[in-house]
């Protein structure tokens, strides 16, 4: 995982966006927006991530493929609509298992993107009422396990004035303020 300020040059989501001038983002950072991140090697996984999941309260999992290969022409729209800034009302656990992407994250009380390069390996669990978007990286794949506490569902609320006075943007708003 490597996260920094997203450039905000117009081009391709997939690329890095990412500048020599653009400063590195600290582990510590993104905790302080309560982003969470582990590293658990592909060998062996399971057992770690059981781990985690049971220790996180997360009950149910699936595995995600997004590729061209596997999508076909949707494969252009889930793009988009993936990269579209949301939020959602439960967290967001992703383990990436083979290929890779970008999760950029609103940083409060900023509004900066940061953008969060993600490979096998990494497990990442955004907040409930975090500002985010995904975007899969050159590789144009990414096989991911996504963990839920409940049923697996993504229902994403675009940003808008109602997604900024919903409870669960309200909630973490508070729990961010609160810690610093």
């Amino acid at each position: 995982m490597r996260a920094y300020y997203f450039d905000n040059l117009p081009g391709d989501q997939r690329l890095p966006h990412e500048s020599a001038s653009q400063a590195a983002v600290s582990i510590s950072t993104l905790n302080s927006i309560k982003v969470e991140f582990w590293n658990i090697p592909l060998q062996g996984h399971e057992e770690k991530l059981n781990a985690v999941a049971k220790e996180r309260g997360y009950r149910n999992r699936d595995v995600i493929t997004i590729s061209k290969e596997g999508l076909g022409d949707e494969y252009e729209t889930k793009l988009k609509a993936f990269y579209k800034e949301h939020i959602h009302e439960d967290e967001e656990i992703r383990y990436i298992m083979d290929g890779g992407g970008f999760f950029d994250v609103r940083e409060a009380p900023t509004d900066e993107w940061i953008r969060i390069a993600v490979s096998a390996g990494d497990l990442l669990v955004l907040p409930a009422g975090i500002y985010h978007r995904f975007s899969v990286d050159e590789r144009n794949m990414t096989r991911t396990t996504r963990l839920f506490k409940d049923e697996p569902k993504w229902s994403a609320i675009y940003r808008s004035d109602e997604s900024d006075t919903n409870p669960h943007r309200i909630e973490y708003l508070n729990s961010i303020t609160a810690a610093a």
